[in-house]
């Protein structure tokens, strides 16, 4: 098997995702990047263990590992993007930071006016 088809195609996807997570705003699509990157890593784990011919089949046990912690990831990421998007409206990534900054500056009175109208 030739190392240099799956290095490439590894190379190409994980391109991908770093450019999704740079060039993105919406949150979920930043999620889905990252797990366009670590299948790129899983693809390269996998195409070392054949290459290698690896008697323990180290990096694919390190791939099942890998898709675990991916798994976990994804859903506690994608619970927190839920819960900000009920609360604030909007999974846009620049906005939820402007909210977060400004948020930190307001006057007490502001405040007051908020609690009082969330009660």
């Amino acid at each position: 098997m030739h190392l240099v088809y799956p290095a490439v195609l590894a190379a190409l996807l994980f391109c991908t995702g770093l450019y999704g997570v740079l060039a993105r705003r919406n949150a979920i699509l930043v999620l889905m990047s990252v797990e366009l990157m670590l299948n790129a890593v899983n693809l390269n784990l996998v195409a070392f263990d054949v290459w290698l011919r690896d008697e323990l089949h180290a990096g694919q046990a390190l791939t099942l590992f890998t898709i675990a912690i991916a798994a976990a990831e994804i859903g506690i990421g994608l619970a927190i993007v839920l819960l900000v998007y009920r609360n604030r409206g909007t999974a846009d990534i620049d906005r939820l930071r402007d909210l977060a900054e400004s948020g930190r500056h307001t006057e007490p009175a502001d405040r007051e006016r908020q609690a009082e109208a969330t009660a």
